[in-house]
């Protein structure tokens, strides 16, 4: 039976972007529905750290730390090269400390020692990163707080177990609302319509259609790509094609293949130093160790079969892995890794190399000759294939170990077009009327371009929530 219901805004999808917008539509005097398909409301704030970013906030200022919207939208466009969109990048570099202000106002749990300089991708230039204590929980908890006084005093009705299966249009292609499946009803609902329903970061069919490589994914698991299959159903345009950039090395969860868990890695060789080289299905190095750019093996990682590498090290190296930041997997001391070695996927040790080639999958020939050559780069002090400069020790001392890593994915780049107003597109270029999107259905790319530029993803996901929901609003009031 279907029923049918007038809102002023409906807003899909209650995550990062969707929440913000939802409450200050609500509060800027329009009748509001938040509707998300999953039966809790957050999307990847459960599991993103929630790193923000903004230049010339209160906070940097009792740190003694200047800075300026202007000198961190100068350091967006250093970072990445001039490849996001420039029309949005100026609109979160100027409003985002007011998005960090108003968090603190509502006793946003900071982690003490941020704002901080953050080194896992492109360091911005001065601190300017900030996070809670629980990471993208802390977020969440101020939204929530936020949702349920906002639902207490203005009209926002909210509605969790609900997908939109359709967009409504209008005989001249103007949306008009949404069809919901909601309490075993598939019910219309007309509205102005905000599309925040995230990414397609654990879609495999559609990662592979926009960006052409195998998925191994952190993302969020409802992140399958809803809002941008809506969209083009009626036309919309994408943007952030080719913008693609896989995350550095995850390994894949024991139980499942596909999904893999940030935490669960190896530990990257800017944080440590390398005593391992990383060789490709055919035993062969394919970037130098001790690169201290992050993006620039994730460019290398991009360019490789598969997608997929395995590290290689002895014994030796990893008897000296010891300490939380010198680990070869975090969390785990070498005796956790010899236990782990054959008993868990993608984790081998064998008393030879060839063994080891054997067990891993690797090409013997290629491993075999790689480790020599690299051997003899140690013995010379000097590697003449990739100019590796810290060269510790050979690989020489049984047994051996191979750990398989794939690039995984946090993100996705390419999204929904939408012009400066946050209005979607179509494929001609044209603003498609009562229809908007904000968050990681408008792509990575889009304000991160070709990069992981710090703060960019979460920070523009608030902003322009804050900012659409005001002023649709406004506009309804």
């Amino acid at each position: 039976m279907s029923t049918e219901t007038n809102f002023d805004v409906v807003v899909v999808g209650a995550g990062t972007a969707g929440l913000p917008c939802a409450i200050h539509a609500a509060q800027s005097g329009a009748r509001v529905l938040l509707v998300e398909k999953d039966n809790r409301i957050g999307g990847t704030l459960h599991i993103t750290g929630g790193h923000m970013a903004a230049g010339g906030t209160r906070r940097q200022a009792e740190r003694g730390i200047a800075d300026s919207p202007a000198q961190h939208l100068a350091d967006i466009k250093r970072i990445t090269k001039g490849t996001a969109r420039e029309d949005l990048v100026e609109i979160v570099a100027e409003h985002a400390p007011d998005t960090i202000e108003w968090l603190t106002d509502r006793d946003f749990p900071f982690a003490p020692e941020s704002p901080r300089i953050v080194y896992g991708h492109e360091p911005y230039d001065v601190a300017r990163t900030y996070y809670g204590k629980d990471e993208g929980i802390s977020i969440l908890e101020v939204l929530t707080k936020e949702l349920e006084a906002t639902q207490a005093s203005h009209d926002l009705t909210v509605w969790t177990a609900s997908p939109v299966t359709e967009l409504l249009t209008d005989a001249d292609g103007a949306v008009t609302g949404v069809s919901v499946y909601h309490g075993g009803d598939e019910v219309e609902i007309h509205g102005v319509v905000v599309l925040a329903t995230g990414g397609y970061g654990s879609e495999p069919e559609l990662f592979m259609e926009f960006d052409g490589a195998p998925l191994v994914s952190a993302a969020a698991k409802t992140s399958t790509g809803d809002g941008i299959l809506l969209g083009q159903s009626i036309g919309a345009g994408l943007q952030g094609e080719g913008t693609y950039l896989p995350t550095f090395g995850g390994l894949p969860d024991p139980q499942s293949p596909g999904r893999a868990n940030w935490n669960d890695r190896q530990r990257l060789t800017s944080e440590r130093p390398p005593r391992e080289i990383y060789v490709d299905k055919h035993g062969k190095r394919w970037v130098r160790e001790d690169e201290e750019s992050i993006d620039e093996k994730e460019r290398a990682l991009a360019k490789i079969d598969d997608q997929t590498f395995w590290t290689i090290f002895d014994d030796a190296a990893l008897e000296v892995s010891t300490g939380d930041l010198n680990q070869m997997i975090v969390g785990k001391e070498p005796d956790a890794v010899r236990a782990v070695a054959d008993t868990r996927p993608g984790v081998h040790s064998a008393a030879t190399l060839s063994e080891l080639a054997a067990k891993a999958g690797i090409d013997e020939a290629g491993l075999l000759s790689t480790v020599e050559a690299f051997n003899k780069a140690v013995e010379a002090g000097q590697d003449p294939e990739f100019g590796r400069e810290y060269l510790p020790a050979p690989i020489a001392q049984g047994p051996f170990y191979a750990v398989r890593n794939h690039a995984i994915t946090l993100v996705t780049f390419t999204g929904l077009d939408i012009d400066a107003e946050f209005g979607v597109r179509d494929e001609e270029g044209n603003t498609i009327p009562g229809l908007y999107a904000i968050g990681e259905v408008i792509g990575a790319g889009a304000t991160c371009g070709n990069t992981f530029c710090g703060g960019m993803l979460t920070t523009p996901a608030l902003t322009f929530g804050r900012l659409l929901g005001t002023r649709l609003g406004q506009a309804s009031a």
